[in-house]
C-alpha cells in the first residue's frame, strides 16, 4: 500500500506523522471518507467542496487547490491500482508545540489512504439492521459543529461504544432536546405517510453527501422527500427506516430498541431507493484509469 504525505507516495510503514502535529494531539483536523465504483471518485466534487469548507469553518487553509487535491486522490488511487473502494482524505494543522495555539502549527500535514471498505456484512443490507438509542448525546451545533467534519469523532465514539455494549452495530443519537439528529457515522431516514422524511441540518447532523442524493433521488423513487423534526416515536412508528454514508451507502433498520420497525423487514421504498442510488453510483463524479 502507497500513501499519499504531503506531497509523496510513501509505503505504509513510512507514512509517519509527528507526535507534536495537532491532528493527534487535539484532533485538529478535518477529513473526507470518499468512496469510488469503477473507477469512478463518487460525488467528488461534493465532497471535495465539504472538505474545504470545514477546513475554512476552522480556518485551516489547506495547502492545495481543489484541482491539486483531487489529483493527488487520483494518484493515490492509481498507485494502489483501485477501482472500486475507499479514500481517506485527512488535513491536520500539522507540526507545532504541545499549547493550543494554532498559530504555532506553520504548515498543515495532508495524507491520503487508498483502500477496501466494508462497514456492514451482505445480509444486513438483505435483512435489515437492529440499532438502539444511546444515552450520548449529539454535540450542539456552538460547541462543535456536526456540519464540520473534523477529527475530533470522540462523541461519536462513545455513542458507538454504548451500540456495542448493547450488542448492536450503530445508534441514534438525540440533541439536547431529545429530538432525533443521526447515527452515530450515518445519516437517519424514515418513510411516514408514504414521504421520505430525515431530520434538518439545523438540528445539529453532518450534512451528507449520501443523504443528499438520496433526498434528490426521492422523485425517482416515486415519493416526496422533506426536512422534519422527528422524536423516537416517529421512529417507533415509521413505515420504513434505513441510514445513509458513504461507506455505509444505504442500509435497512428493521428493529430499534426492541421494536419492529414496519413490517420488520427490508422496505419497498428503500429498495427502489437503493436501486436508483447503485445506478447513480455508476455515472456522478470524477473517472479515473487504473
Amino acid at each position: 500500500m502507497l500513501i499519499y504525505l504531503n506531497g509523496k507516495l510513501v509505503k505504509r510503514q513510512d507514512a509517519r506523522v509527528s507526535v507534536f502535529d495537532h491532528g493527534l494531539l487535539y484532533g485538529d483536523g478535518v477529513f473526507e471518507g470518499i468512496r469510488t465504483y469503477g473507477g469512478l471518485i463518487f460525488k467528488c466534487k461534493e465532497h471535495v467542496d465539504r472538505l474545504y469548507k470545514s477546513a475554512h469553518a476552522i480556518t485551516l487553509k489547506i495547502p492545495l487547490t481543489k484541482q491539486a487535491l483531487q489529483q493527488a486522490m487520483v494518484t493515490t488511487l492509481k498507485a494502489n491500482e483501485i477501482t472500486d473502494g475507499y479514500l481517506r482524505v485527512v488535513v491536520t494543522r500539522g507540526v507545532g508545540d504541545l499549547g493550543l495555539d494554532p498559530r504555532n502549527c506553520p504548515k498543515p500535514t495532508v495524507f491520503i489512504i487508498a483502500d477496501k471498505i466494508h462497514l456492514y456484512p451482505k445480509e444486513v443490507y438483505a435483512k435489515g439492521l437492529k440499532i438502539v438509542t444511546v444515552a450520548t448525546r449529539r454535540n450542539i451545533a456552538e460547541a462543535i459543529n456536526p456540519r464540520i467534519k473534523s477529527l475530533n469523532y470522540l462523541n461519536n465514539i462513545l455513542g458507538k461504544i454504548e451500540a456495542t455494549n448493547a450488542g448492536v452495530p450503530e445508534a441514534v443519537m438525540l440533541d439536547q432536546n431529545g429530538f432525533v439528529t443521526e447515527g452515530t457515522g450515518d445519516n437517519i431516514f424514515i418513510v411516514k405517510d408514504k414521504a421520505l422524511v430525515t431530520p434538518p441540518i439545523s438540528v445539529g447532523i453532518l450534512n451528507g453527501i449520501t443523504r443528499a442524493a438520496v433526498l434528490g433521488l426521492a422523485p425517482k423513487a416515486g415519493f416526496k422527500a422533506r426536512e422534519e423534526m422527528l422524536t423516537r416515536f416517529d421512529l417507533y412508528t415509521a413505515e420504513e427506516m434505513f441510514l445513509t454514508g458513504t461507506a455505509a451507502e444505504i442500509v435497512p433498520v428493521v428493529m430499534m430498541d426492541n421494536r419492529v420497525l414496519g413490517t420488520g423487514s427490508v422496505g419497498a421504498k428503500t429498495l427502489k431507493l437503493t436501486q436508483e442510488f447503485r445506478k447513480l453510483t455508476k455515472k456522478d463524479g470524477v473517472r479515473y484509469v487504473v
